[in-house]
């Protein structure tokens, strides 16, 4: 459990405390949309490979199906108090096409290799664009760390 009290963090700070949370986690929520069935949320498995994030889904699940519509994404960490979102456009890889690099980290971190299985997969990669980042209302000033893919701070 998480204090409610918040101290402002420096950008490099939250830049530093967001990193390690995209090493550490395990899921986030992924917002997608399709122009005729409108927007779409799910919780994924991710890794991150310290430039992009990685997620696998059904081949033919809405999220893939909206990804190929429209490809930009929202990604967010579940913690509600501690808020990182993510934003970019998602990439599909096929499981038979995918880099085997984020494809055995993957493999490796969940124990699970969508590689293997009898199902279609994709891997969906998102490199981000957008990132924010806080921690309560004193962190709402500055809450952009990453800005046209660069980070800040």
């Amino acid at each position: 459990m998480h204090s409610t009290q918040s101290v402002g963090r420096s950008p490099a700070e939250r830049r530093r405390d967001t990193l390690e949370r995209l090493g550490a986690e395990r899921d986030l929520w992924v917002s997608t949309s399709h122009p005729e069935h409108g927007p779409h949320q799910v919780p994924l498995w991710f890794l991150w490979d310290g430039r992009a994030v990685w997620m696998c889904t059904g081949a033919a699940s809405a999220t893939a199906r909206n990804v190929r519509e429209e490809p930009r994404v929202r990604l967010g960490l579940p913690d509600t108090f501690d808020v990182v979102l993510l934003q970019g456009a998602a990439e599909c890889h096929g499981a038979r096409e995918v880099p085997a690099a984020p494809a055995d980290a993957f493999a490796g971190k969940f124990g699970w290799d969508p590689r293997r299985e009898e199902g279609a997969f994709v891997y969906l990669r998102v490199e981000p664009r957008t990132v924010r980042a806080w921690r309560g209302e004193p962190e709402l000033r500055g809450r952009v760390v990453m800005r046209d893919g660069v980070w800040l701070g």
